[in-house]
C-alpha cells in the first residue's frame, strides 16, 4: 500500500490546493450533510474540470477519489476548493498516494453478486449492449460523493452477467452539460453511445440535448461527435435516448422521452433524426414524469391451433412519481410498431407493471443480447429515499438479470420475466437455513405464507393468495426502516393464475421474488441488522441454495 502524503493547501481566498508530483489520486474528504462546494482543476489558468462536491466541514465520513493522472505532466496544476470556509477538516484531511482502494469501508449492506460501484453514487443502467462475448454496462455516476449528482457515465464487463469488472469513467461532463441518461448500439462493429447532456440556464431549470459518441474498441473509450448535439428540442425533460437498428424498414429509429410521453424519430445514419410520432396520451399511468424508454419485438408461440408464432411490439416506460407503490416504478405497453408509430393493443386506462416491488426502475435491455434473448438490468432503489439508504461509501445496486417473453391471460397480453439463466450457473449446494447471499425455491401448495427472520425479531413476511391469485411482501418489520417514512410497506403483485413455484432471491439487502412462470416479479430493498437466517413456510416445500458469487 502507498504511503499516505498529506497536502496543505495554500493560504488564500479560495483554497488552493497544489498536489505533489507523484500519487495518481487526490483523495477528498466527504461530508454528506455539509453544503456542496466546488472542486476545480485548473492548468495554466484554464478551467478543465469543474464538480460540486460535499467537503467535508466538522468529520470525515468517507473518502472520494481526484484522479490526477489526466492531468500529469501538466503546468502549475492546481485544485482549487470554493465555497468551503477555510477552518473545514478537509483541508487537514487530504490525501495524495497510488492507493486505489485506499480508506475503502467494508460495509454490511454492499451485495455479494449484484453490480454495485466501488464508490460514489449509481442510478440508471445506461448504454447496454452485448458484444465479443462480453457483456457492457454503463450507468449514472457520481465519482465524487454517494449522492447524486454529477452525472458521468461509469462502465462495467462481465463475461457471465453476474461478475462484473469496473472498466472505470467511460463519459464525462462537457461544455454541453453532464451526462444523462442513454444508450449504446453496435454499427458495423463500432459502437456508437447516444445520451442526453444535460446543463442548468441561468434562469432556473436546464437545457437538453441529445448526443452521440463513438468507439473503435468495443466501448473502453469513446469520442464525442463534433455535431453534438444531433437532436434539441425546447421541451422540458427531453432525455434518454434508445436508438437501435429496425430490419423491417431498414433504417434507425430512436424512442426518446419527453415529458409524459414518448416521441419516435427515424434516421438514416444516427446523426440526423426525423419526428415520426408521439405516443402516450391518456395511455397509462401519468403520475409523474416518463423516462428510460425502450422498445423492441418480442415473439409468442400458442399452442393452439398448429403452434403459431406472433411478433409483438413491447414499449418500456420508467415513470417518476407514479409508481404502484409510492415513488419510481416501470410500466409497459404491448401493441404494434411499423417504424413510424407504435399503437397499443390495450385500452388506454390499462396499466401494466413490470415488477410490483419498489425497488425495480429504469429497467432497459442489452443491445445485441445472443440468441435473440431481451435481457433487462434495473435500478435497484427508489427515488423516494434513494440518497438516505443506510449504506455510506457507495448508493446502489443493480437488479439481477432477467430475461422476457410474453403470455396471455384473459383477453390481455403481458410480459413474463424470468431470472436469466446465469443465475442458474451461480447456484451452489443446498443449504440448511438461508444465509446472505442464497436462493430460495418454494413449492407451493394453494394458499402459502413465509416468513424470513432473523434473532433480532426483524422479518419479512410474504404471502400468496390463490384465491385473489396475489403475492405479497411485508418489509415494515425487515430491519432499518428509519430513514423514509416511504419505506416500510407492503406491495401486492397480480399471479395472472396459479402459483407452483416461487423463487427467492436473498443478497445482504435485497430481495427478488418471481413465480417460476415469469408471470409475477417483485423487488424489495431491506436493511436487516443482521441476516435472515431463518424461515417458516405453511403451504410449501422449501429448498435453499447457496449462491456461489
Amino acid at each position: 500500500m502507498a504511503k499516505a502524503q498529506t497536502v496543505i493547501p495554500q493560504a488564500c481566498e479560495q483554497s488552493i490546493v497544489t498536489p505533489k508530483n507523484t500519487g495518481r489520486y487526490l483523495w477528498l474528504p466527504i461530508q454528506e450533510s455539509a453544503p456542496e462546494g466546488k472542486v476545480q482543476v485548473i492548468v495554466n489558468g484554464m478551467l478543465l474540470m469543474e464538480q460540486n462536491v460535499r467537503m467535508a466541514r466538522e468529520q470525515v465520513d468517507y473518502y472520494v477519489a481526484l484522479d490526477l493522472q489526466p492531468y500529469h505532466g501538466k503546468e502549475a496544476l492546481r485544485i482549487c476548493v470554493q465555497n468551503v470556509p477555510t477552518g473545514s477538516v478537509c483541508f487537514k484531511k487530504l490525501v495524495q498516494n497510488d492507493d486505489a482502494d485506499y480508506a475503502l469501508i467494508d460495509e454490511k449492506f454492499r451485495p455479494l453478486y449484484h453490480h454495485t460501484p466501488k464508490r460514489g453514487w449509481m442510478n440508471d443502467p445506461n448504454g447496454m449492449f452485448y458484444k465479443d462475448g462480453t457483456w457492457n454496462l454503463y450507468y449514472q455516476y457520481n465519482p465524487y460523493g454517494s449522492m447524486w449528482g454529477n452525472m458521468h457515465w461509469a462502465h462495467s464487463t462481465s463475461t457471465d452477467l453476474i461478475h462484473w469488472k469496473n472498466e472505470g469513467v467511460a463519459l464525462t461532463p462537457d461544455v454541453w452539460g453532464t451526462m444523462f441518461s442513454g444508450s449504446c448500439v453496435v454499427d458495423r462493429g463500432n459502437v456508437v453511445a447516444m445520451y442526453t447532456a444535460s446543463r442548468p440556464t441561468p434562469f432556473g431549470g436546464d437545457v437538453q440535448a441529445q448526443c452521440i459518441a463513438f468507439s473503435n474498441d468495443g466501448g473502453k473509450t469513446f469520442t464525442k461527435y463534433e455535431g453534438n448535439p444531433v437532436l434539441t428540442a425546447e421541451d422540458k425533460d427531453f432525455r434518454d435516448p434508445r436508438p437501435f437498428w429496425n430490419e423491417d424498414v431498414k433504417a434507425w429509429n430512436l424512442i426518446l422521452a419527453v415529458g409524459q410521453e414518448m416521441r419516435i424519430y427515424s434516421s438514416p445514419d444516427l446523426k440526423t433524426w426525423k419526428y415520426e410520432s408521439s405516443f402516450g396520451k391518456e395511455y397509462g399511468n401519468h403520475g409523474g414524469v416518463w423516462e428510460c424508454p425502450d422498445l423492441f419485438p418480442l415473439t409468442q408461440t400458442t399452442k393452439q391451433p398448429n403452434d403459431q408464432t406472433t411478433k409483438k411490439w413491447v414499449l418500456l416506460c420508467n415513470i417518476n412519481p407514479g409508481g404502484p407503490f409510492g415513488g419510481s416504478a416501470t410500466q409497459y405497453f404491448v401493441g404494434q410498431f411499423d417504424g413510424h408509430k407504435f399503437t397499443c393493443e390495450s385500452m388506454p386506462k390499462v396499466t401494466k407493471w413490470l415488477d410490483y416491488g419498489k425497488d425495480h426502475y429504469a429497467t432497459v435491455s442489452f443491445y445485441n443480447a445472443p440468441d435473440n434473448r431481451h435481457t433487462v438490468l434495473a435500478w435497484m432503489s427508489n427515488w423516494q429515499y434513494a440518497n438516505q439508504v443506510p449504506t455510506k461509501q457507495f448508493r446502489s445496486a443493480n437488479s439481477i438479470p432477467r430475461d422476457l417473453g410474453l403470455f396471455t391471460c384473459g383477453e390481455e397480453t403481458y410480459v413474463s420475466v424470468v431470472p436469466s439463466k446465469e443465475m442458474l450457473a451461480v447456484r451452489g449446494a443446498k443449504a440448511k437455513k438461508p444465509t446472505e447471499a442464497c436462493e430460495i425455491l418454494v413449492d407451493v401448495k394453494g394458499q402459502a405464507e413465509i416468513v424470513l427472520s432473523n434473532a433480532k425479531g426483524e422479518q419479512v413476511i410474504m404471502k400468496y393468495d390463490a384465491a385473489k391469485q396475489t403475492f405479497c411482501m411485508d418489509r415494515t418489520k425487515s430491519g432499518d426502516v428509519s430513514f423514509s417514512e416511504a419505506f416500510p410497506c407492503v406491495t401486492t403483485a397480480p399471479t395472472y393464475g396459479q402459483i407452483k413455484q416461487l423463487r427467492l432471491f436473498i443478497d445482504r439487502c435485497s430481495i427478488e421474488a418471481f413465480d417460476a412462470d415469469g408471470k409475477m416479479a417483485m423487488t424489495n430493498l431491506v436493511f436487516p441488522s443482521e441476516p435472515y437466517n431463518n424461515i417458516k413456510v405453511k403451504g410449501g416445500k422449501v429448498t435453499i441454495y447457496e449462491i456461489k458469487y
